[in-house]
């Protein structure tokens, strides 16, 4: 029976950096499996995982093998033809064979294969100790991290993320020789920096955790992200509100400590006349803090703070962080001000010098093609056209403002807080101001993976009419994404635009849109490029302008049809993660792409319509008959009549399924004339007898030309049917 021993492996640096270390982490801890089964050596996990500290990462395995197993070896030789001579006795191929492996030829093995028989070297021997593999297997998985920004110190040739101060290496009780960056392994770890700054002496791997918590560290990190969330949501709580702990910023909390203690801190009432989303994203972003909220979810005057040391007395890390803060919020309430000083309108009138992309001209034509596509998106989808376009030019002013040049994230919200109070607006109801002021907020929605698409249906026109330009825009300047490279962001643009459709159910004709924001695009394309063609300065560059100038005129007033087509697939081609992420299969989506949609609303219906056909007993033979169809029609070179005439049908089996074919387009003509694909399926589906009986007893490709026509013409009135809401046969294997 194998012999287990716990191991421990824990890597003793300066501070590690805050973001990089859960994965330096789990690198090193995968690292180190990976090695020991590549040796076969045998491991217990259970339910370990990655130890880590700012200072330290660390591997704990309740049982690992004290050895290999046996490694059993074989090693192919000469076949017997070559090894032999005639009278039996070996060649010098065998004995070279035979000196190679140490051995006499005579104790050779053989073994066949379909060549024939060959000589065959087997051999066994005992498995290398683990603890003489140890060192190999830390340096083989340290090599193997993603060091982000590798260092070095010292007259060393080595690099790691931080210096290594420290190696400890225990199996069982017994410390490994090994040596790592210089460092020799023992078995001492060290304690929290400032609490218990001592050696941690640990006598095996099982008193690893409960010795480092001893010396004031938490090295398990979930045990910390407890602590904090305990600590954190009780002084909150002490406070009179809640604590908002975001995922990003505990994790970074959990990485800045080695044993966290929260403290309760406060700030001056006055700032909070400031944007609240400042005062957070300071908190946040620059000091780590968590915020305290009212019961209606506003900003309270306090905050959190975690200090990575337990005082008798924490008033002076309290003053320490309140002093921290306090420039911070007093900018942020200097630009608000200044902002509402500056209005709406002034800021608007700033974008006009503020290029948007040196082809496509300034900040401000961008507003103002914006404006003009949600203008004419808006009473597709039950919004004021003229409320859309006011709230499209003011959507980008607090581009221009002092607030968001210093919080750049602030974007939208910034421009929410000032339309709500700037004068620009006085003459609307509270009502609309406040719709408007929304709006200006949600049309960066959604800002990133996972977020929620805008909330109001003015935010979603303004949203769509945004994306929309960005797309046309990129794809007109030439900036179409290639391999990683997207500096437009246009494919997470593309699927923001298709996800606010999709999720609004607003049901229109992109592809009209699409013409509409290209050719605005083309038109500002050619317009930016002749004002930089009155600058230039050399012939040179006169020359290649006025090519890119004809160029944007050529697109601007030529046939859009292939432009068109090139951006909408760019879109479907976002929306195919889109639904695997839901579970959709590919071949449903490839069902529904190939028609091509113009509503990507009704592109989702269809999705979920062939999802519920797909379930039907029917769906896969169906999908089979009309891949057949499709082959016969397509491979067929007669001109095919528009419909059947019925006087050639001969055969029962025919004549039956034009019949039910004739049936079906009345039963079907409703419910696909008004999108209920669901319905048109599940009467598609009732065919499935009639298709069958066809192919058992019709045969389409007869020599009588007039007969063939005439089937053929059924089968083509057969497929656009079953080919009406999703190319079905992509459903057949």
């Amino acid at each position: 029976m194998t012999t287990m021993q716990p191991l421990l492996i824990e890597l003793g640096t300066e501070e590690l950096p805050v973001k990089a270390l859960p994965g330096l982490a789990q690198a090193f801890f995968d690292g180190v499996l990976a090695a020991l089964d590549k040796r076969g050596i045998a491991v217990e996990r259970c339910d370990a995982k990655p130890l880590y500290t700012p200072r330290r990462l660390a591997v704990l395995l309740p049982g690992v093998a004290v050895e290999q197993p046996e490694q059993k070896s074989e090693v192919l030789g000469p076949y017997l033809n070559i090894a032999l001579d005639a009278d039996g006795q070996p060649t010098k191929a065998l004995q070279g064979f035979a000196a190679k492996a140490g051995i006499d030829w005579t104790q050779l093995e053989k073994t066949s294969d379909a060549k024939g028989e060959r000589f065959v070297h087997r051999a066994v021997k005992p498995g290398a100790q683990t603890r003489d593999l140890l060192p190999e297997i830390v340096r083989e998985a340290i090599a193997a991290m993603p060091i982000p920004k590798p260092m070095r110190w010292g007259d060393h040739e080595y690099a790691f993320a931080r210096p290594v101060l420290w190696l400890v290496l225990l199996l069982g009780k017994d410390v490994v020789d090994g040596e790592v960056f210089g460092v020799k392994a023992d078995r001492f770890s060290r304690g929290h920096r400032f609490l218990h700054d001592k050696q941690v002496w640990l006598s095996t791997p099982d008193d690893y955790v409960d010795a480092l918590r001893g010396a004031k560290v938490l090295v398990d990190a979930g045990e910390r992200r407890r602590r904090i969330v305990d600590e954190v949501n009780a002084a909150a709580k002490a406070a009179g509100g809640t604590a908002r702990i975001e995922t990003d910023n505990l994790e970074q909390v959990v990485c800045l400590n080695e044993w966290p203690k929260a403290v309760s801190c406060a700030f001056e009432e006055e700032f909070l006349a400031v944007p609240q989303e400042a005062l957070v994203a300071t908190m946040e972003a620059n000091q780590k803090f968590f915020p305290v909220l009212d019961d209606a979810g506003r900003l309270t005057a306090r905050f959190i703070g975690i200090a990575n040391i337990e005082p008798k007395d924490d008033s002076e890390i309290r003053k320490g962080y309140e002093r921290v803060i306090r420039p911070r919020f007093a900018d942020a309430k200097f630009f608000f001000v200044e902002d509402m000083k500056q209005g709406l309108a002034s800021m608007n009138d700033g974008l006009k010098t503020v290029t948007y992309q040196a082809k496509l001209g300034t900040v401000a034509e961008k507003v103002e093609r914006v404006a003009a596509l949600a203008e004419a998106i808006a009473p597709q989808v039950g919004v004021d056209a003229a409320l859309a376009k006011r709230a499209a030019l003011l959507s980008k002013a607090d581009l221009q403002s002092r607030l968001v040049n210093e919080f750049p994230e602030l974007q939208g919200i910034a421009g929410r807080h000032y339309a709500m109070q700037d004068a620009a607006l006085a003459d609307l109801s509270q009502d609309d101001r406040a719709a408007i002021a929304n709006a200006i907020d949600e049309s960066w929605q959604p800002r990133f993976a996972g977020d929620d698409i805008a909330l109001s249906s003015l935010g979603k026109v303004l949203a769509i009419a945004e994306r929309l330009d960005t797309l046309a825009g990129g794809f007109a300047a030439g900036l179409k994404p290639t391999g990683n490279k997207d500096a437009f962001a246009l494919r997470r643009n593309a699927l923001g635009l298709a996800r606010t459709i999709i999720e609004s159910g607003f049901d229109f004709d992109i592809l009209n849109y699409i013409a509409v924001s290209r050719h605005r695009a083309f038109v500002d394309a050619a317009a930016a490029t002749n004002r930089l063609l009155d600058e230039a300065k050399s012939d040179k560059e006169r020359k290649s302008l006025s090519e890119q100038k004809a160029d944007f005129e050529r697109e601007r007033d030529g046939d859009a049809t292939l432009g068109i087509a090139e951006l909408y697939d760019f879109i479907l081609d976002r929306l195919r993660g889109y639904y695997v992420d839901k579970g959709v299969p590919v071949s449903h989506f490839n069902a529904v792409a190939e028609l091509k949609p113009a509503s990507l609303y009704d592109f989702d219906r269809r999705i979920d319509a062939i999802g519920t056909f797909a379930q039907l007993p029917e769906a896969e033979a169906l999908a089979a008959a009309n891949k057949r169809i499709l082959n016969i029609l397509k491979k067929s070179s007669d001109e095919i009549p528009a419909i059947e005439d019925k006087e050639l049908l001969r055969e029962p089996a025919e004549s039956a399924l034009a019949e039910a074919v004739e049936a079906v387009y009345a039963e079907t003509g409703h419910a696909l004339a008004h999108g209920d694909y669901v319905d048109a399926l599940a009467h598609l589906a009732r065919l499935r007898p009639q298709v069958d009986a066809f192919f058992d007893g019709v045969m389409v490709n007869v020599d009588d030309d007039a007969l063939r026509r005439n089937r053929l013409a059924l089968l083509k009135r057969l497929a656009d049917r079953l080919g009406s809401v999703a190319a079905i046969e992509h459903l057949s294997a």
